[in-house]
């Protein structure tokens, strides 16, 4: 029985689970309240009925001595017994009138003699049989004599029992009304928290698998206090979060997807090309030796084309894991160096572009992996070469400025149209949406070199307009070595985009 109690008070809603408790409290207040109240009472009524005791006696003593009788002294319904205790035995006048004694007197008599024995007033309370409770007081009247008087108690007993009565009702009433409009206002208190719980409902049952990443459902509900604004503004931040992170995972889902598609066509091309390059070798090796040795260079070139694009998409895969595998070896290196070395090979491997390499005179020594950073060098001098037109000014410039190497690599070429600088960094993404590669290039060199560069610490931008475009490598200098040199931190800041230049008719585009 107390087992399904327990499990149907829990099934009750809060509201009413409070209510309950509320009432309960109530309950155990109005007990002790009234119980008080009740005791008081009686205590105060039983006073006044020992003090209107003592009055009459007096009065009834002095008209015993003088007179003999208690004509004129008397009370309704009261009882009164007259002792001789000359001889220590209590001996019983005759009453004036049968209805002055009780049925049983034994009460008196032991009064008697416990007042001859104590030799002062004494009060008690006793049920008479057949005249009910009486509040029992004995006097000595004069010596030898005493006087037991006993006054009912039933107008204490009546009035005590209408106020419990009274109480019992009052407290029931306002007990039941605690409980109701208790209730009702805990439910109106507790609305706002029932809109929390159908707004949870409500995106428990949404499909968060889904692409679009918001969530429809917001706490809006006005109320509640402080405590129940504070939960809600709590519970619309998390959800805010939980948004953010949708939207977090929808783009890397929609990332990966690219990413996988083009990782897919970038590897299915050279593939292509070399299963019809070894269809032609197998062919001109039984048909036409001399064009043997031309589809086995082409054979080659492919497959060194698809191991680059393989090492690019490894290195970007461990840079992505950077927490589990470290792809850098940093050592302490002259950057100023390493843009010399790189600036060399680009006017080797270009020369019909010129270029102007603005270093500084001291050496800036940084604690880098010298490959990565030559790798970013070559990526940056390599895409200014082939998405410009022969006889493109390049420059490259190096400075310290606040704490940070910077490497700025500029051309005059026609630039990166706005709606796709966002975007150049992008693995796979090319500017020329014909995915031309009579350029060179698989759309990860810039991909690869920012990741390269964040990987140190450091960020890669870039800022382009027509005939002025500028790739900027931001890396720290606090990781320097003991041996940075002290000019490096007087070299002048790099100057802004350099001069546009009018691009060559049927210039290439990023």
């Amino acid at each position: 029985m107390t087992g399904r109690l327990r499990a149907a008070y829990r099934r009750l809603r809060l509201g009413t689970r409070l209510a309950l408790g509320l009432g309960a409290l109530a309950l155990v207040v109005f007990a002790v309240v009234g119980t008080a109240l009740t005791t008081y009472m009686r205590d105060y009524l039983s006073a006044q009925l020992d003090t209107q005791l003592a009055q009459a006696q007096i009065a009834q003593s002095k008209s015993i001595a003088d007179y003999g009788t208690l004509t004129g002294k008397k009370y309704y319904s009261w009882f009164y017994a007259v002792y001789d205790v000359s001889d220590g035995t209590p001996e019983l006048r005759r009453p004036e009138d049968p209805a002055d004694l009780p049925q049983d007197v034994d009460d008196f008599t032991a009064l008697a003699r416990a007042q001859t024995t104590a030799h002062t007033e004494l009060l008690r309370t006793a049920h008479l049989r057949g005249a009910g409770a009486y509040r029992l007081r004995a006097c000595e009247v004069e010596p030898g004599v005493v006087l037991v008087s006993a006054a009912p108690l039933d107008d204490i007993q009546d009035t005590v029992s209408q106020l419990i009565t009274i109480q019992v009702v009052t407290f029931v009433l306002a007990l039941l009304a605690l409980v109701i409009v208790g209730r009702r206002m805990l439910r109106r208190g507790l609305q706002p928290l029932s809109d929390m719980a159908h707004t949870a409902h409500g995106i428990a049952s949404h499909d968060l698998t889904e692409s679009a990443a918001r969530l429809p459902l917001r706490a809006d509900g006005p109320g509640g206090g402080p405590e129940v604004e504070e939960l809600r503004t709590a519970f619309n931040t998390m959800l805010e979060h939980i948004d953010a992170s949708l939207a977090v995972r929808a783009r890397a889902e929609q990332r990966l997807r690219r990413f996988v598609a083009d990782a897919s066509h970038e590897l299915r091309t050279p593939l292509m090309s070399v299963r019809g390059y070894a269809d032609l070798f197998q062919y001109a090796a039984a048909n036409a030796p001399e064009e043997r040795d031309r589809h086995l260079a082409r054979l080659r070139a492919e497959a060194a084309r698809m191991g680059v694009l393989l090492d690019d998409l490894l290195l970007l895969a461990r840079l992505d894991a950077a927490e589990a595998e470290a792809p850098l070896r940093p050592s302490d290196t002259d950057l100023t160096d390493l843009v010399q070395q790189a600036a060399d090979a680009f006017r080797a491997a270009h020369p019909d572009r010129p270029l102007t390499v603005r270093a500084g005179s001291g050496p800036l020594r940084l604690h880098l992996d010298a490959q990565r950073i030559r790798q970013v060098l070559d990526n940056l001098l390599t895409n200014a070469a082939v998405h410009t037109p022969p006889g493109t000014q390049v420059r490259v410039e190096v400075a310290v400025r606040a704490g940070t190497a910077l490497v700025r690599v500029a051309d005059s070429g026609p630039g990166i149209p706005p709606e796709d600088q966002e975007r150049v960094f992008d693995r796979f993404y090319r500017v020329d949406k014909a995915r031309s590669r009579d350029r060179g290039g698989s759309g990860l060199g810039l991909a690869v070199a920012r990741s390269l560069v964040r990987a140190h610490g450091g960020t890669l931008e870039v800022a382009s307009r027509p005939g002025a475009t500028v790739f900027t490598v931001a890396l720290p200098v606090d990781e320097a070595g003991p041996g940075e040199a002290p000019a490096a931190a007087e070299r002048a800041e790099p100057a802004a985009l350099p001069s546009p230049a009018p691009p060559s008719p049927g210039a290439p585009v990023r």
